[in-house]
């Protein structure tokens, strides 16, 4: 530098002077005159720096990959920069980062560090795992120069996240029939790792407390669970309910998993009908068991388990007059009981169809079996004789051992045999007159005179007997229930020989009636028909016909007692022995003489009245007495005479 006068300048010539490079110059200045000599002097000069450089960066990657899920404060990056202003002074430089999301930078030091948890496996990563930032460097807090540049991270997938089995529960059911082979059920699970292989898992670890190995997984490592054995509910290790568990695991560490349990329900099949065992019964009930009497129980069994129950029924049998079925069964014992009392003289056995229906609700299978149930006889029906009631007439100077007007019971008895029968008067035999003949041993018997009367000398005042007659079953033979019927038989002594009566029957048209009773005629010995209610009679082998007729009947005569209280004043004609006739005063002055002289003893008044049950229209009437005649002489009767009557 060279200038003249006595003042110079100082100037840069060609060359920057940048204080980046030196920070001061010292200057050697000379000065002379040219005549004196010159005088040095130091110029020291300096520099004065500006900021008229922007930073730059002095890394070069700006791309990163790193690994999702690394914990907050992790260093990922080291951003580096300088500025030629200040170049041996980089502390002068301040660094940011943004967005900030994930990321945070030194500002002094520019060392990038994670912020928040980076997961790959969760949105928006999963779609597009680079993350990139914005990285700025500026040289001066205020106004200064600045510069900027992108880095972008690629977060790679780890295995972090083990299978999931949803639902992690499952029920299948299957039939006990099922075969092998047939697939159980799969178990679904996912892994929500973004990449291969952390997202790959496989099934293993199938296990089953008592099953027997009769599950498996097909193909291996996956999620198929078939059947490789027998499920038959009837083999007696096999369970209802199969508990299964099975194991998701990664195939990569750190070899997460996951368990799934599977609840196998089997389903029972009906495959097997009911079976009774015996296949056919017998029971005997007797005929005097009543209602809800117990005859048997029938048992079936059912093979399939478990047992559903069997319900049983009367499908067939049992019916008898008058009842659609006189059994019923208990649906649920099979217990069978009378619904009423049988009987053996109707019904002596019973053939029944009993079903038993399992009670499987889709497919029920029944069985049948055959029940003998066999009535058993007892002494449960009375006696009946015919005729059940009766009046007979007899002289009382009827011989012992006749018998009386012919007069015989016939008996029958539904349960017993002829034999079977005893007959005793049980009430009435005063003076013990009367017996039957034979006594026992027959369905048939007659009745008898046994013992005289003894009207003159006072030991018989019972001039109208009534007897009850019993008739039982047993014969003495029996120990058992014994039966026994009655009958009634009204027997009337007169005296013998004192007056015969004659009358006609008077004309009698027949009229449809219902006949329900019927006697002897103890006039003609002929059975009639006689209605309770009305009184109205027939002859028993009289029919009804369209146009009754007219029927005359004749005449006929008995001896019997004229007694005041049997003789209706002014009414009726009376006819003697001889044929003449007279009138009632005629019977009355005969009456008074009777009792004056007390040869017939007490006055039997009702012997004339009509005995119940006899004919008095169109039959033959008690004879209307006679007078007897002074001088006339007493008709002598033989013995039997009056059996006819």
């Amino acid at each position: 530098m060279v200038t003249k006068g006595e003042n110079s300048t100082l100037e840069t010539k060609k060359v920057r002077l940048q204080a980046q490079l030196f920070y001061s110059y010292n200057l050697l200045v000379k000065v002379g005159d040219g005549t004196n000599p010159e005088i040095n002097g130091t110029v020291i000069v300096n520099i004065v720096n500006t900021n008229d450089n922007a930073p730059i960066f002095t890394m070069k990657q700006r791309t990163f990959t790193i690994p999702e899920e690394q914990a907050p404060g992790t260093i990922v990056a080291n951003v580096t920069a300088q500025d030629a202003d200040d170049f041996s002074n980089v502390g002068n430089l301040t660094f940011s980062i943004n967005p900030t999301d994930y990321f945070t930078i030194n500002p002094l030091m520019g060392i990038i560090q994670v912020a928040e948890r980076i997961d790959r496996d969760a949105k928006p990563l999963r779609d597009n795992p680079l993350i990139t930032v914005e990285v700025s460097v500026i040289d001066s807090p205020k106004g200064g120069q600045s510069t900027s540049m992108s880095i972008t991270f690629n977060v790679t997938d780890i295995n972090d996240n083990p299978p999931v089995c949803i639902p992690d529960t499952y029920r299948p059911q299957v039939e006990e029939t099922a075969i092998i082979n047939t697939r159980i059920i799969t178990i679904t699970c996912t892994d929500i790792d973004v990449d291969p292989p952390n997202n790959q898992f496989k099934f293993t670890n199938l296990s089953c407390n008592g099953c027997n190995q009769i599950f498996d997984l097909n193909p291996a490592f996956s999620g198929n669970i078939v059947l490789t054995g027998s499920l038959d509910l009837e083999q007696p290790n096999n369970p209802l309910e199969y508990t299964l568990t099975v194991v998701a695991e990664d195939i990569t560490a750190p070899f997460y998993k996951d368990t799934a349990y599977v609840y196998v329900i089997v389903l029972p099949v009906n495959e097997n009908p009911p079976v009774f065992n015996p296949t056919t019964y017998n029971f005997s009930v007797s005929e005097l068991n009543g209602q809800w009497t117990l005859v048997g129980v029938v048992t079936a069994t059912d093979k399939d388990i478990p047992f559903t129950g069997i319900s049983y029924s009367i499908v067939a049998g049992g019916s008898t007059l008058g009842y659609s079925n006189i059994f019923w069964i208990d649906p649920n014992t099979g217990s069978i009981q009378l619904m009423t009392e049988p009987d053996y003289e109707t019904t002596s056995k019973y053939v029944l169809t009993i079903e038993a229906v399992d009670n499987d609700p889709k497919d029920p299978k029944t069985a049948n079996s055959v029940v003998t149930v066999n009535i058993l006889e007892a002494n449960n029906e009375k006696p009946m004789c015919t005729p059940n009631d009766y009046t007979l007439t007899i002289p009382t100077d009827l011989s012992p051992g006749t018998n009386i007007q012919k007069f015989q019971l016939t008996c029958t008895d539904r349960d017993s045999p002829p034999t079977a029968f005893r007959y005793t008067i049980n009430s009435g035999n005063i003076n013990n007159h009367f017996a039957f003949s034979p006594p026992e041993g027959s369905n048939i018997t007659r009745l008898i005179l046994a013992e005289p009367f003894h009207y003159s000398d006072g030991l018989d005042k019972q001039w109208n007997y009534k007897l009850l007659v019993f008739i039982t079953d047993d014969n003495l033979l029996s120990k058992g229930i014994v039966e026994t019927g009655t009958v009634t038989i009204n027997v009337n002594v007169v005296i013998a020989g004192l007056t015969t009566v004659s009358t006609t029957t008077p004309e009698l048209t027949n009229v449809n009636t219902v006949f329900d009773g019927e006697a002897v005629d103890p006039v003609t010995g002929k059975v009639y028909e006689f209605n309770t209610k009305s009184g109205a009679r027939r002859w028993k082998d009289t029919q009804i016909v369209k146009d009754p007729q007219p029927i005359k009947m004749e005449s006929s005569e008995l001896v019997i007692p004229v007694l005041p209280s049997s003789i209706n004043e002014g009414k009726g004609r009376i006819r003697t022995a001889n044929g003449q006739k007279t009138n009632s005063n005629d019977v009355k002055a005969e009456q008074k003489r009777a009792e004056k002289k007390n040869e017939f003893g007490p006055d039997p008044k009702s012997l004339l009245e009509n005995p119940a049950g006899q004919p008095t229209e169109g039959l033959s009437p008690l004879p209307t007495p006679k007078t007897k005649q002074e001088g006339e002489p007493k008709p002598i009767l033989k013995k039997g005479d009056l059996s006819e009557v």
